[in-house]
């Protein structure tokens, strides 16, 4: 049986785009002097603009002020994010899914101008679709407002809802707000306690009862509007 909703995170569980938030940091980092540090990918995966800024600028001596440090970065993200590639698997899965009619919705701890240009980029966008991102909520993930925010939004009960987030810091805010949690890391390594852990897109269509390699009903692709 289908859920009633399913809830997504972004950034490396729909669209591949952490080598491209990584790159760009990267090169933010390098234009003002800093070295980026060796972990620094499992350091800021799945969380916000804020806390990250508050980690480079207490460890790594970041001057710019906040506001000055992301456009900066931001600068840097958007053309790459022209060449955004979906995660295999997952839009198809989320197109079978509306065609059933089950409300989904974009949960994402990066700011509104990156939720935008992602999902332009990959072509997930359509009349009536909801999204939530970091500038929506007063606390972004691993709190549970943004899935919480997203369950009013499509006016279902949390418990009735699946959230599907590919980091621990999503995974932990799918289970704060009571839904059934999927972790779907970008490689395989354990969850948070009570998460649904897979490790690909066949096994996200059998926990959200979907037939093995079957494609979707005739649906109006994304971005088109069907009357």
């Amino acid at each position: 049986m289908t859920p009633k909703a399913v809830f997504w995170d972004m950034d490396g569980t729909l669209v591949d785009s952490e080598p491209l938030h990584e790159a760009a940091l990267v090169a933010a980092l390098r234009s003002v002097g800093i070295a980026p540090p060796p972990d620094l990918h499992q350091r800021v995966l799945g969380i916000a603009a804020w806390p990250v800024y508050e980690m480079l600028r207490d460890e790594f001596g970041l001057a710019l002020p906040f506001d000055d440090w992301i456009v900066r970065k931001y600068n840097h993200y958007l053309p790459l994010a022209e060449t955004l590639k979906p995660r295999p698997g997952a839009i198809e899965v989320f197109n079978e899914l509306r065609a059933l009619g089950v409300e989904q919705a974009v949960v994402s701890n990066s700011d509104r101008l990156i939720v935008d240009a992602n999902l332009r980029a990959v072509g997930l966008t359509y009349p009536g679709m909801m999204t939530v991102s970091r500038n929506d909520v007063i606390d972004g993930k691993p709190l549970p407002e943004p899935f919480l925010r997203a369950a009013y939004l499509a006016g279902v009960d949390p418990a009735d809802a699946f959230a599907v987030d590919d980091s621990l810091t999503g995974a932990m805010a799918g289970l704060a707000a009571g839904m059934k949690t999927i972790f779907w890391p970008e490689a395989p390594m354990e969850g948070p306690a009570g998460a649904i852990v897979i490790n690909s897109a066949e096994e996200l269509r059998t926990q959200l009862g979907l037939s093995p390699g079957v494609s979707a009903a005739p649906h109006p692709p994304a971005g088109t509007f069907s009357p």
